[in-house]
């Protein structure tokens, strides 16, 4: 039997997957095994977004149909982001929602957009925040496809690495602060992604919903560094591809990565102990290297359990945060508990954080992509004109891999953990 054509791509997210996991469920479970050379939960990001950038721009390629692409990430992406800010929201008797959203409109405005950390809002579960990055990344491959500039990816990656350098320097935080940030974004999402599914001034909603991504993560971000990394990282994936298929060159991912290496070592915004020279590049060079042996592995079989991590790693993402914060709250502190006791217990959590993916990948995020593949193929074959033609094409289908590497990576673990450990 012929080993799965993306099935790599699958592993890796399951690898990336079970090291979120990991660097949340150890600080409350065993903090004692937690490592401190390197920080899984960078390694998380790392992984999935060097995944992201490898797949999402070819993707839309192969469709070259822009509104196919928004209709299929719209059901890939929201009905289980729907479905845990309404758990959350709906337990908040329970284990409150956490200080970091705000209690007014402007947290409404940024969850309907996903751009939460690029307006400083806090999502209800804490790894929302990676999300922000993975759409604007998805705004600037639509730009970049419409005006044909899609094939640049090696030097957009370093010059987003240069930037995170620069910015790192020079910047302090957010330059753009307020509640106004969120409104002014959702109504420019909003608007502007309705031009570019209808196909009404298209190019000029691309390349403004473009602009405006780039602008929040350089300027009303809360680290706008880490943003600016973020995305060289997925441009470097992208580049990866070219380079892998023979349209592109590999020296520019070598750039990328010893500018992201040395991003944060001189950076005003800086200080955590996971951007330590010794961890921060320990976790680059082991993140790298795992999607290098991907790559490596790629016509190999993988393990089938990795495969499959690789599958609900989206539903792993958003759902095992408040699932190990409401079992926390049930068991009460674990910090200092035996460790035969806290071996047992951490098992039972994993065990019931990979059901409760499991059921919600079955239930939620497998109905809703079928929907979408049906709708997106109904979406017609792309408008001509305006720097829009249409790529062959591929059934969108083949796309299954999309919509699960989106930036699995804690944000803090404040609730049970001190400031220390914080992602940032």
């Amino acid at each position: 039997m012929p080993v799965p054509r993306l099935a790599w791509l699958d592993a890796l997210r399951g690898i990336g997957a079970m090291a979120v996991v990991a660097e949340h469920l150890l600080p409350w479970f065993l903090p004692a095994l937690r490592p401190y050379w390197f920080n899984l939960g960078v390694y998380g990001i790392l992984v999935f977004f060097l995944v992201s950038g490898y797949i999402i721009p070819t993707s839309l390629e192969r469709h070259g149909d822009v509104r196919a692409f928004w209709i299929s990430r719209f059901f890939r992406l929201y009905p289980l982001y729907v479905a845990v800010i309404v758990l959350v929201l709906a337990l908040a008797w329970w284990v409150p929602v956490r200080e970091a959203v705000p209690r007014d409109g402007s947290a409404v405005a940024a969850h309907a957009t996903m751009l939460l950390d690029v307006v400083s809002v806090g999502g209800v579960a804490d790894t929302m925040w990676t999300l922000s990055y993975e759409m604007v990344f998805y705004l600037l491959v639509t730009a970049l496809f419409v005006t044909r500039g899609h094939d640049r990816s090696g030097l957009l990656s370093m010059l987003f690495a240069a930037a995170a350098v620069v910015v790192g320097l020079v910047a302090s935080g957010a330059v753009l602060v307020g509640g106004w940030t969120a409104y002014v974004s959702c109504a420019g999402f909003v608007a502007g992604l309705a031009c570019v599914v209808r196909g009404r001034f298209r190019t000029a909603a691309a390349c403004a919903l473009g602009l405006m991504g780039l602008a929040a993560v350089l300027l009303s971000s809360r680290v706008p560094w880490l943003g600016a990394a973020v995305l060289a990282v997925m441009f470097a994936g992208t580049a990866i591809h070219r380079w892998e298929r023979g349209t592109g060159s590999l020296w520019p991912v070598a750039v990328t990565t010893a500018l992201v290496g040395i991003a944060p070592l001189w950076a005003i915004e800086s200080g955590w102990w996971w951007v330590r020279a010794d961890v921060w590049l320990t976790t680059i060079a082991l993140a790298g290297a795992t999607f290098a042996g991907g790559m490596a592995l790629r016509r190999r079989r993988l393990p089938r359990v990795l495969v499959w991590f690789g599958l609900i790693s989206y539903s792993l993402y958003l759902v095992h945060h408040p699932v190990l914060k409401y079992f926390v709250e049930i068991t009460g502190d674990l910090r200092r508990a035996d460790l035969p006791y806290q071996l047992g217990m951490a098992a039972l959590a994993l065990t019931v954080v990979v059901a409760v993916s499991a059921l919600t990948y079955r239930y939620v995020e497998r109905p809703a992509q079928a929907l979408g593949r049906r709708l997106s193929h109904r979406s017609g074959h792309g408008l001509q004109g305006g720097g829009e033609a249409r790529v062959a094409g591929q059934d969108a289908g083949d796309d299954r891999v999309l919509g699960h590497e989106e930036g699995q990576v804690p944000d803090r673990v404040r609730d049970h953990v001190g400031q220390g450990d914080a992602v940032r």
